[in-house]
């Protein structure tokens, strides 16, 4: 009888043991897909539709200028340039001038959010931003 009674320990155990290691295969690949997805959603700002070709050094330059000189950039230049690359930049001039200017900045925000779609690249960081500029 003991020996039965050990041999069904045995096979719970190893049943047991079964189910545990799918439970963590199944959970270590959700873990692994979420992070490959998360790396395919990253937004790589240079790389948006809607600037012209060799627009990028020249904004890249008034970036380092600070505000200012994003502001003239963008009052130069931004007519020629689209969504989303255009929904991005502004949103750095509005991060850039929050501080000295809210009013303004949540007034781009406001602009930059109801312009673009859900379904475009910038969406994600209006939602990230939104519990701030709203």
């Amino acid at each position: 009888m003991t020996k039965v009674i050990s041999a069904v320990i045995i096979i719970l155990v190893l049943y047991g043991a079964w189910e545990g290691w799918l439970y963590w295969d199944n959970f270590s690949h959700d873990r692994d897909l979420a992070v490959k997805e998360a790396a395919a959603n990253v937004v790589v700002p240079e790389q948006l539709a809607g600037m012209p070709n060799g627009m990028e050094p020249s904004y890249q330059a008034a970036v380092k200028g600070g505000p200012v000189a994003m502001k003239n950039w963008l009052r130069n230049y931004g007519k020629r340039l689209a969504d989303p690359r255009l929904a991005w930049i502004e949103l750095d001039y509005m991060i850039a001038i929050a501080h000295e200017d809210p009013v303004e900045a949540k007034k781009i925000f406001a602009d930059v959010k109801n312009r673009v779609a859900q379904t475009s690249p910038v969406y994600s960081r209006i939602k990230q931003l939104e519990h701030t500029y709203e």
